[in-house]
């Protein structure tokens, strides 16, 4: 799978999982209907995990185009191939968007609350402050990619005995002491007593998924976290075209807060990320 493949499918799945359970929510009569904000930002964590999951080995599980632009900005990924990154991000959120709503379909014909129609595509605030909703989206996409910087790989370190050192053990086992035995083995060379350090595999990705978890439980109440533009525009293109019984506009006058924001957070993440690192290697 190419690394385009892996982010178009990746961000498709965010987006199906994500804005499936916000669709679970808030369309009317579903068995999920009503049940919370805590179910929604649960919700999102798991979006992510499954996202990542899919498309980590192939692309780096970016699915954002925010940590696009952070990555790109930190050295990591070249501009051109994260202008490729961007455009599938994109394209799969759209398409995620899509089959959530083919799938909800007759539930979006039930629901008589525009609004609610509309938050199953993209997000928007409560209070109508554009000032402060940009602030919002900027220390929440902060508070995603900061942590992505500096959250290393989870390890486990298992010593092992070397060949050799067992098979000194087996040998002077019959004419030496507990202790003496003890004594040959730690003489021998470092190099022949390694030690095998071991990933977790797939949950070495649950720490982004529980992050965006606790983002949305602690600040995603204002503006709805998108943290995210290709999880709120390319949906929100979505919402304008499809013919939507009883839809309202697409909000096309908040629509740059949830695409500026995050980009915002994305350097300010990677400037303090850059920081951090010249003064702990200073």
């Amino acid at each position: 799978m190419s690394p385009y493949v892996a982010e178009f499918v990746g961000t498709m799945l965010l987006i199906l999982f994500g804005n499936g359970v916000v669709a679970n929510v808030l369309l009317k009569r579903t068995k999920g209907n009503d049940a919370g904000w805590i179910v929604i930002s649960a919700g999102w964590g798991v979006a992510v995990y499954i996202g990542a999951f899919c498309s980590n080995e192939y692309s780096g599980a970016q699915l954002n185009p925010a940590v696009t632009v952070a990555t790109m900005l930190n050295g990591d990924l070249g501009y051109l191939m994260g202008a490729g990154y961007m455009l599938a991000q994109f394209l799969g959120a759209m398409t995620g968007a899509l089959l959530v709503y083919l799938f909800y379909r007759e539930h979006f014909t039930v629901t008589q609350d525009p609004d609610a129609k509309l938050a199953c595509f993209s997000t928007a605030p409560n209070i109508r402050k554009s000032g402060q909703a940009f602030f919002c989206e900027m220390i929440g996409t902060f508070a995603l990619i900061l942590p992505i910087f500096l959250i290393a790989s989870p390890t486990l370190v298992h010593e092992t005995k070397s060949p050799v050192a067992e098979t000194v053990s087996s040998d002077s086992a019959a004419s030496v002491s507990d202790a003496e035995r003890t004594d040959n083995e730690s003489s021998l060379p470092e190099s022949t007593l390694p030690e095998s350090t071991l990933g977790l595999g797939s949950l070495g990705l649950l720490p982004v998924g529980l992050l965006v978890f606790g983002i949305g439980m602690s600040l995603g109440g204002t503006t709805g976290y998108a943290i995210n533009p290709a999880r709120d525009l390319g949906p929100r293109l979505i919402h304008a075209f499809l013919p939507i019984k009883g839809k309202r506009d697409s909000d096309w006058s908040y629509a740059w807060v949830p695409v500026a924001g995050p980009i915002a957070g994305a350097i300010l993440a990677t400037g303090v990320f850059k920081l951090l690192s010249m003064t702990v290697s200073s």
